[in-house]
């Protein structure tokens, strides 16, 4: 990531200094770029590019699946769709990640920073790089500026209503922490952030044993200390745990 954005700003002399762009075009050029990079070291007969960096680098198959449900990293996800015809709650994601921040849009001092995203899951795929595949999440993203605040009792709060960029969207699903949303009892357009740890989860035969870990978030409470038996966020009505697929040709069930 570190040599491509070089290469941009050794391309580009006059708009290197305007981080905007360079991270605009650096979203851009980035996957051509490193084709052609990889490439160029397979050429040699020295080379040691690994047999992963290999398929990355030859690009998905134009066929992906679809997934209306999908478990990893201890948690178990839903998209949006489905959540809104299920008695459950499994869509609600929280990431992590660097942003470029300026205090107005003129800014020639920008920086960078780790920032908290809250959004929910609107489609789940699956990238398949023939030797391997990939999972990733694309969001709904709540703006960070004016669709997120923390009150006075520290409990973080979001409107879900007010979108973020729609250009930036995707996520890997290791990425994802799965928050839920609960609406604020005072009322209005805003709903509270609850935070969960990952849980045991069985895929087939292969089991992921996950350890308890301190909440992701500072400040936030955990679903598990809250007191109240009318929410329910593991589902109780049905046996085992269901990933439908779904393609343009057919659908599948499947249990696992």
């Amino acid at each position: 990531m570190c040599e491509h954005l070089s290469f941009v700003r050794t391309l580009h002399p006059m708009k290197a200094k305007n981080e905007k762009w360079l991270q605009a075009e650096h979203k851009r050029s980035f996957s051509s770029w490193f084709k052609r990079k990889i490439e160029t070291e397979l050429a040699r007969p020295e080379n040691t590019i690994s047999q992963q960096i290999r398929w990355l680098a030859h690009e998905p198959k134009w066929e992906v699946l679809s997934y209306s449900g999908y478990g990893i990293g201890g948690y178990y996800y839903n998209t949006s769709d489905r959540d809104s015809r299920s008695t459950t709650q499994n869509s609600g994601v929280m990431v992590e990640a660097e942003s470029l921040h300026m205090s107005i849009a003129k800014d020639k001092n920008p920086i960078y920073a780790n920032m908290l995203y809250y959004g929910v899951i609107e489609d789940i795929w699956e990238l398949n790089y023939t030797q391997f595949k990939i999972p990733v999440f694309r969001c709904k993203w709540v703006d960070n500026k004016g669709g997120v605040k923390v009150d006075e009792n520290g409990f973080t709060l979001v409107d879900l209503n007010k979108e973020g960029d729609p250009n930036d969207r995707f996520i890997f699903a290791s990425q994802a922490k799965q928050v839920f949303y609960v609406n604020d009892p005072n009322g209005g357009r805003w709903s509270v952030v609850l935070t969960t740890k990952p849980k045991l989860y069985d895929r087939g035969d292969v089991c992921d044993n996950i350890e308890e870990t301190p909440s992701f978030s500072r400040g936030l409470p955990e679903s598990d200390d809250i007191d109240n038996e009318d929410v329910a966020y593991v589902r109780e009505d049905c046996e085992g745990i269901y990933v439908e697929e779904d393609t343009t040709s057919r659908k599948k069930r499947k249990r696992t």
